[in-house]
């Protein structure tokens, strides 16, 4: 593997830069004989204004460091930050108001609430934090992503790629300090699914907005400014510039 764009391990850039961070980030299952480290003393940065993919072998850790530095999931060991704030050290209520103000989330399933209009999903962030928002950037995020015409419809009147758009415009919508995405293409078509990962690079590029992503998907991962490569809980590397090619070799690499 002699491609320059290949450092071990992920370079630790200043503080300033960091979206959110782990900092010696373990996760252990079970005890003694037993014990399952899902993740193992891990340290990487997410910087802002960057498209990031996290990717690795099954098992890796992948959606394990996600949920941990979301605040889904406890750490065991460690710390985590987001846009600053050390996440272990709020309390639930803290947590959850974090979360809803600084953290955008797009899962595979489009968690939709199918009663609610487009516009109201994409809102519902904002209304659950009695915050109107900016309206502005909404009306700029609906543009992005191209529903200004289907506002008006539920979940259950658009097409699968349509509604990943609004859960899309959803995480955007709140002006997020970073945005977790956990396979979000997962459930859709090559050809959907490019267009939602196209959507998203246009979110970083020209909304300024900063893109966690984890995927198994080597086209899906290149559409980011980085991947970080895990196996066996640990940091593996990482690839910058990726193109499917570099990242179906390097995942060779990690026996994939």
């Amino acid at each position: 593997m002699n491609n320059p764009s290949v450092t071990f391990p992920p370079p630790v850039a200043s503080t300033d830069s960091a979206a959110a961070r782990a900092t010696n980030v373990s996760k252990i299952y079970g005890h003694d004989d037993s014990e399952v480290r899902a993740l193992d003393n891990v340290t990487v940065q997410f910087e802002k204004g960057k498209f990031t993919a996290i990717m690795g072998p099954s098992g890796s850790g992948k959606s394990t460091l996600m949920h941990c530095m979301a605040g889904l999931d406890e750490m065991t060991e460690g710390s985590a930050t987001i846009a600053g704030i050390d996440i272990a050290s709020l309390k639930d209520k803290d947590l959850t108001k974090l979360r809803r103000d600084k953290i955008g989330f797009v899962f595979q399933a489009f968690n939709l609430v199918p009663t609610l209009t487009a516009d109201e999903n994409i809102r519902l962030p904002l209304l659950l934090g009695n915050n109107k928002g900016n309206e502005e950037w909404i009306q700029k995020v609906i543009n992005t992503v191209h529903l200004q015409d289907r506002l008006s419809h539920r979940p259950s009147e658009l097409s699968g790629g349509q509604q990943q758009r609004v859960a899309v415009a959803r995480a955007l919508a709140s002006e997020p300090a970073i945005i977790f995405a956990d396979e979000p293409t997962g459930n859709l078509d090559s050809t959907t699914g490019n267009e939602i990962l196209s959507f998203m690079r246009k979110a970083v590029d020209e909304l300024g907005q900063t893109i966690v992503m984890v995927t198994h998907d080597p086209v899906s991962a290149s559409y980011a400014d980085r991947i970080v490569f895990l196996k066996d809980g640990k940091i593996a590397g990482e690839l910058l510039e990726p193109t499917p090619e570099l990242v179906l070799d390097y995942m060779k690499q990690l026996g994939h």
